[in-house]
């Protein structure tokens, strides 16, 4: 009888709700990731992006660069 104790049972396997469990894991994980990579994407990207746009146009001179295109030529009307 020594062997009784070595042989152990296996539970029966869950399958009541298994399908509605494992959809309910997947949508969790699916949105934190999706909110984890929208907001690092807002951060390294477009709050970059943001900071170049006012630079270039704390700079920009809309006449200096009309007068040097119409120098070139490139306005048929001017």
């Amino acid at each position: 009888m020594a062997g009784d104790k070595a042989v152990s049972t296996v539970s029966k396997p869950v399958m009541r709700g298994l399908l509605n469990a494992s959809i309910k894991r997947n949508l969790i994980i699916s949105l934190a990731l999706a909110a984890v990579s929208g907001i690092a994407f807002k951060q390294l990207v477009g709050t970059e992006r943001k900071r170049k746009y006012a630079e270039f146009y704390r700079n920009y001179d809309a006449e200096k660069e009309f007068e040097e295109m119409k120098k070139k030529g490139l306005f048929q009307s001017c």
